[in-house]
């Protein structure tokens, strides 16, 4: 709740027109991102995992001549993506996830949309995250990045952005043709198993130190009752890319 109306003191403050209009199809942007992203002067931003618009709605905020192409599989959350983004020519949507090959997959969906994941939800997600737990099952597409995006279409001051639940590093594998003309990445990383299966922080920060991605910044660390920490947003710099 608490968020909620951080939220919309935040949207009331910037007198945004296009803010106020997502909240009536049950959206608000991600303002936790906003110190992380308001510098980084980006004009080509890919957003894999975009559920509601959430991140794609501050994006458009903080960069409005920017380019977005979005991923979201579900066709819910992309049907409030199409009402939102609908009059921006510069925002496009493809109703399919990312990962390392061309392929259908099984979809696990979550009680709450934006826990969904293509890897089986872990009783330690559900526990630590109420409300998360698996409602149902579906099938979607599976696609490399590289299938989608031609290297042509990324700009210098690009952006990778990756919250899918545990699936960062599969991901992240679908990205490898193109990920070293990005100059940011954006991921999402957990420190325990939420996801069956899924590959911890040191993993994907080990897959992209390969690609040649050193750690700029961490920021929305996340910890249990215990105070043991759980996941955190990591910001990437290609090491071949200069900041300014």
């Amino acid at each position: 709740m608490f968020i909620k109306i951080k939220k919309l003191f935040f949207i009331i403050k910037c007198r945004s027109f296009f803010l106020l209009k997502a909240i009536f199809y049950g959206s608000a942007a991600s303002i936790e991102h906003i110190d992380t992203l308001s510098d980084l002067d980006l004009d080509f931003i890919v957003d894999i995992g975009a559920n509601k618009v959430q991140f794609a709605l501050l994006c458009r905020y903080l960069y409005p001549s920017s380019r977005i192409i979005s991923f979201e599989p579900l066709p819910g959350p992309g049907k409030v993506y199409e009402k939102i983004f609908s009059d921006d020519r510069l925002v496009k949507l493809h109703q399919m996830a990312i990962g390392p090959d061309s392929s259908k997959a099984n979809f696990h969906v979550s009680n709450r949309a934006d826990s969904s994941s293509l890897l089986q939800i872990s009783e330690m997600q559900s526990v630590t995250f109420k409300g998360t737990h698996e409602v149902s099952t579906c099938m979607v597409n599976v696609e490399k990045l590289s299938n989608v995006i031609s290297p042509y279409q990324i700009a210098s001051k690009s952006l990778l952005k990756l919250d899918v639940q545990g699936y960062e590093y599969e991901a992240l594998i679908g990205c490898k043709d193109n990920i070293k003309l990005f100059k940011w990445i954006y991921c999402e990383c957990s420190f325990v198993e939420l996801y069956v299966g899924q590959k911890l922080a040191y993993e994907v920060i080990d897959l992209l130190s390969e690609s040649g991605f050193r750690i700029f910044s961490v920021s929305n660390l996340q910890h249990n009752k215990s105070g043991i920490p759980i996941q955190a947003d990591f910001l990437f710099l290609n090491s071949y890319a200069t900041v300014g």
